[in-house]
C-alpha cells in the first residue's frame, strides 16, 4: 500500500481573519508539522494544496500575498504544491491523477477547514477508492454563522448568537459524517503511535 499525506489549505489566508482567533486550533500548523515529519520518516509522499480565489480581492487572492503556507510548514524538493479554486483537492488540484500515477491508494487528510475543504477532499478521495484517514486534530475550523444571519457582524456578535455553530460542534459533526463511511478518523498521536504527541501534558 502506497500512502500520501495531503495537507489542505494550511495557509496564511486564514490568519488574516478575525474569526481565526476563535478557531478550534489556531496553532494547527504544529500538529500538521508533526504529521509531515512522520510521513517523511515513513517514506510517504507529502502533497501540499493551497486555496486561491484569483481576482476576488479577499485573503485568498494570490495578489494580496497571503496564499502561502503557515509558518513552520516547508515543502521539501520534489513534494508537489498545488493550487485549487474549489473545495476538494482531488479534482480541484488534480491530486487524483498525480497520486494514481504514483500508485498511491491510501491518503491521510489534514489542514483547514475541517468541515469544508478537508472533509470534502476526504469524501471525494473515498469515492475514488482511496483508503482515507482523517487526522481530526490536525485540522482546524472557525465558527459558522447560521444561514440567513445578518452580514457584517463582529466576531463578538457571531459568538454570542446561540444559532452560531461553534468550532467544537463543527468538528464533531465532521467526525460523525466521516467515521465508518468515508474515512477512519484518527488523532495525530494515534497516527504517529506517540501517545505523548501534542497532548499538552
Amino acid at each position: 500500500m502506497a500512502h500520501a499525506l495531503l495537507v489542505i489549505d494550511a495557509q496564511k489566508s486564514f490568519l488574516q481573519r478575525e474569526s481565526w482567533t476563535a478557531a478550534s486550533d489556531p496553532d494547527v500548523a504544529d500538529r500538521i508539522a508533526t504529521l509531515v515529519d512522520h510521513a517523511r520518516d515513513q517514506g510517504d509522499l507529502v502533497a501540499w494544496v493551497l486555496h486561491t480565489e484569483p481576482g476576488s480581492g479577499n485573503v485568498f487572492d494570490p495578489e494580496l500575498g497571503f496564499v502561502e503556507l503557515m509558518d513552520g510548514l516547508v515543502p521539501r524538493e520534489g513534494e508537489p504544491v498545488r493550487t485549487k479554486t474549489v473545495h476538494n483537492a482531488m479534482t480541484g488540484a488534480d491530486l487524483h491523477g498525480y497520486l494514481t500515477e504514483r500508485g498511491v491508494d491510501a491518503v491521510t487528510v489534514c489542514g483547514v477547514r475541517t468541515e469544508q475543504c478537508c472533509e470534502t477532499t476526504a469524501r471525494v478521495a473515498s469515492d475514488f477508492g482511496y483508503r482515507v484517514t482523517f487526522a481530526v486534530d490536525a485540522t482546524a475550523t472557525e465558527p459558522i454563522e447560521a444561514p440567513g444571519s445578518p452580514a457584517g457582524r463582529s466576531l463578538e456578535e457571531v459568538l454570542a448568537d446561540p444559532a452560531t455553530l461553534l468550532p467544537d460542534a463543527v468538528v464533531q459533526r465532521t467526525v460523525y459524517a466521516l467515521a465508518g463511511r468515508f474515512a477512519r478518523v484518527r488523532t495525530v498521536a494515534e497516527i504517529t503511535g506517540d501517545a505523548t504527541t501534542l497532548t499538552g501534558s
